[in-house]
């Protein structure tokens, strides 16, 4: 890679440039997609609920300020304790780290944008209207009242008939695909778009920890959208997989949505933890210690967190050699946890840090999170977890670790980022208001909780005796929670003063002397020009880096192409391999969002029909901003420095095919999930399984098997005659009829064998199976048919293929995941049953 280029800019240029990536206007402006806006408005949405739910917790806190309050009646309290629960995990937490990873990483590793900035529009887009509609619910008591876990069998059909636990199921399900979403888009970013020369040894600490954290969404948000279809099934349709009496067991729910819900602890924390590394050694004057002991940590935090979730299953009465093994895991994972605090302590004590709002909120962090990690040790050990499970201990231990965790950096970040996208800095004396407001109200707000938890305080009561002496904690605890509210308060309060989004380079720039990629001169394309960069922090290391990116002398000075574009770089060593062009401003991502929300917000009220047709418009919104994504390749271009690349690919080099192949991985993962459905229901259960008698005969199987195979079959044939479209259009269609019955026949035996699935658990997890099958068939037969008509508009052949090589892939998965299944349900009687 070369070194700046001295020749003058063409007269122009940048002008050229800035008309191209020009955002809209007025009210056309929700219709940007590019990562500013967007990212912008994640953030802000996601401060919203902060907020929302915040107004619950106070007035929980008002009815339990003094024993025996009527304030809000049981009824309503479950509701509020819901809903908050639910809004400050799945509409605050996680949309706020992963809108700050929207907002920052291209900026941080010098990306025009991230590489699919229409999904993640309309990932926002599905989350803001999808969240104030699930938030609105209970504004009409139609909000779930279960707890944010919704734990069966209190929230199946039989115990709660009414349609509550029904906007947590499908609403909350939905936010959690839109976040799958954003974490595709996350990894792809941060593998694919880095600057030259950024490899993975250079990469910002928040760039590791934003991978870190899509990854684990990868992996664990799978098990809560299988847990959350399980239960919606047996409460729309009556198929047991909770229900003893029929075969299920309502613990399976605990290990699913565990499995995701202690991982997602560490989603939240692991973002806070990468923007600490990032504004500890702003703060500090100098580069972080221990940069890959850090790293390392990040890792492995992301990595033990899924040995956890029986930490919270302790009392369920599982065998003692598990509870001995989770509860070593629980503690284990404090270790990378401290190695990151000593790490930002070392760069502290090394350097001379500057004390203004950013650190202040560090420093508060460190103190909070702290705290709540030693209790978390605390109710890690088996024993003492006996004693303090379901009371207000846990409550303390859960907001200290979660405020501390990830609300403080948080705060620290929109303080210490601010000046990258606004006019002006926030104020440096409303900021230290509202630390100390919110420092101090934290502190007695949930401090005396470990108190009342001691003291035998349950948690989730909506009153309580005067006898039992809880009444002064209380009213502490509620008068900390109203000084919470007064810092928050201040925050916004600064916002709206001071915030005023720059319109291109007149931010105000970098206040801090900070030494990220982030701070270099910005315009509605992020850096005039994509730099070279040979250290971790180029700024401070490299001369006269910014005057020269914002001069034009790196690579993409301009357009080379009249289009949006950024740079693809390898996965390691970030050495550039193509230009990729990138979609402008559109509505079909809102359009597609709005009916998908709707599609599943209707299901929810059972309007089938109205449903339907809202997925069917959202199907097509989607095709139709996907038309224009497959540009085909076109001839290499000059990036500056006389290196010519490719702009787009096709095949496996491209981002979008690894795009298909972590979309392939989460399909897998909610199978995985239904699989051990299956086998824990048979581990509990000893007449779960049918005799080998009672199992339908292997022809239908394998005629199922054969059609399937067919199909993958001709797929493969299709896309090595993709020239010919007269070849490959049939092929197209026979191969989506065979994907599309393939299920059938298997399907069929079962049922004519006498199996139901509103009969019994093993019943209910077989026909899941083969209906996630069938799903993921009819995803697959969708793109085999929008390629078909590509074909015929002349838009997909043997060089412009990209289309077709998603859609291959999709359909090599769809299959191989219905033969699993088939080959699973068929011979796992056999073996083991009866």
């Amino acid at each position: 890679m070369k070194f700046p280029n001295e020749t003058p800019r063409p007269p122009g240029e940048l002008e050229e440039l800035q008309r191209i990536w020009k955002p809209p206007r007025g009210f056309a402006l929700i219709s940007a997609v590019n990562n500013t806006y967007v990212g912008a408005y994640y953030v802000g949405t996601a401060l919203l609920f902060f907020i929302f739910a915040g107004i619950l917790a106070l007035i929980m806190r008002t009815q339990l300020a003094v024993p025996e309050n009527d304030l809000v009646g049981h009824a309503v309290y479950n509701q509020l304790f819901t809903v908050h629960g639910t809004t400050m995990m799945f509409l605050f937490a996680v949309p706020a780290v992963e809108a700050m990873g929207v907002l920052l990483l291209p900026n941080m590793i010098a990306a025009r944008d991230l590489p699919f900035p229409r999904l993640s529009a309309y990932a926002f887009w599905a989350y803001f209207v999808g969240g104030l509609v699930f938030f609105s619910s209970i504004f009409f008591g139609a909000a779930p009242d279960g707890g944010w876990f919704m734990y069966p069998p209190l929230t199946s059909y039989k115990f709660s008939p009414a349609i509550n636990a029904d906007f947590w199921l499908l609403g909350i399900g939905f936010i959690e695909i839109s976040a799958i979403a954003g974490a595709i888009e996350i990894v792809v970013g941060i593998l694919r778009t880095r600057a030259p020369g950024m490899t993975l040894g250079r990469m910002p600490v928040y760039a590791w920890s934003m991978l870190v954290f899509a990854a684990m969404i990868i992996f664990a948000f799978p098990a809560v959208i299988a847990c959350t279809l399980l239960l919606e099934l047996e409460r729309a349709f009556g198929w047991p997989f909770f229900i003893p009496e029929q075969g299920g067991d309502p613990l399976l729910w605990q290990h699913l949505f565990w499995f995701f819900g202690h991982p997602e602890v560490y989603i939240i924390f692991l973002p806070g933890a990468g923007m600490v590394s990032m504004i500890v050694p702003t703060i500090a004057r100098r580069p972080l210690v221990a940069y890959e002991l850090v790293v390392v940590a990040l890792v492995a935090t992301g990595f033990l967190s899924f040995g956890l979730w029986v930490h919270h299953m302790f009392t369920t009465g599982l065998p003692a050699m598990s509870l001995g093994f989770f509860s070593a895991a629980s503690m284990a994972v404090a270790i990378p946890s401290g190695i990151q605090v000593f790490a930002w302590i070392a760069t502290l004590a090394a350097g001379k840090p500057r004390i203004n709002v950013p650190a202040l909120f560090i420093f508060g962090f460190f103190f909070i999170f702290v705290a709540g990690g030693l209790t978390g040790v605390m109710v890690a050990m088996m024993p003492f977890d006996w004693q303090a499970h379901d009371t207000y201990f846990i409550v303390a231990h859960l907001h200290y670790v979660l405020i501390g965790g990830m609300v403080f950096p948080l705060f620290a970040a929109l303080y210490y980022w601010m000046p990258m996208m606004s006019v002006r800095p926030l104020s440096e004396r409303l900021g230290r208001w509202a630390f100390w407001l919110m420092f101090g109200g934290v502190n007695l707000a949930f401090f005396p909780m470990h108190l009342t938890g001691m003291i035998g305080m349950p948690r989730r009561v909506y009153t309580y005796p005067a006898a039992m002496d809880w009444a002064s904690l209380n009213l502490l605890s509620t008068i900390g929670a109203f000084t919470i509210a007064c810092g928050v308060a201040v925050v916004v309060v600064d916002v709206f003063r001071n915030f005023r989004i720059a319109a291109s380079e007149d931010n105000a720039g970098n206040v801090w002397n900070a030494g990220t990629l982030e701070w270099l001169p910005t315009g509605y394309f992020q850096t005039r020009s994509i730099p070279i960069v040979t250290s971790r922090d180029p700024l401070w290391t490299q001369e006269n880096l910014a005057e020269d990116s914002k001069a034009g002398r790196y690579y993409l000075p301009g357009t080379v192409t009249g289009l949006r574009e950024t740079l693809v770089t390898s996965s390691d060593l970030a050495e550039p391999q193509y230009i990729l062009t990138l979609p402008g401003p559109g509505w079909s991502p809102v359009v597609g969002a709005v009916f998908t929300a709707a599609f599943f917000l209707l299901l929810t009220g059972k309007f089938v029909l109205a449903a339907t047709a809202c997925g069917l418009l959202a199907v097509i919104a989607i095709m139709i901003w996907a038309w224009g994504n497959d540009k085909g390749p076109r001839e290499p271009a000059d990036i500056g420095g006389g290196i010519k690349l490719p702009v787009n690919v096709t095949g496996r080099n491209s981002h979008a095919w690894l795009a298909t192949l972590i979309l392939n991985i989460v399909l897998f993962n909610i199978f995985a999930a239904v699989i051990f459905t299956y086998l824990f229901l048979w581990t509990v259960n000893e007449s779960f399984l049918p005799s080998a008698s009672e199992t339908p005969d292997l022809q239908w199987p394998a005629l199922s098997v054969a059609m399937l195979a067919g199909g993958s079959a001709l797929v493969g044939i299709a896309r090595r005659a993709l020239g010919s479209a007269l070849i490959t259009v049939p092929l197209l269609l026979l191969a989506s009829a065979l994907l599309l019955a393939g299920i059938v026949p298997v399907a069929y035996a079962h049922l004519a064998a006498g199996l139901r699935p509103d009969v019994n658990s093993y019943g209910a997890t077989v026909f899941t199976l083969f209906g996630l099958a069938a799903s993921v068939a009819i995803s697959a037969v969708i793109l085999c048919l929008y390629s078909i008509a590509r074909i015929a508009a002349g838009l997909l052949d043997g060089s412009r293929r990209l289309t077709f090589e998603v859609t291959a892939m999709l359909c090599h998965y769809a299959v191989a995941q219905a033969v699993l299944t088939i080959v699973f349900v068929t011979v796992m009687p056999r073996i083991l049953g009866p």
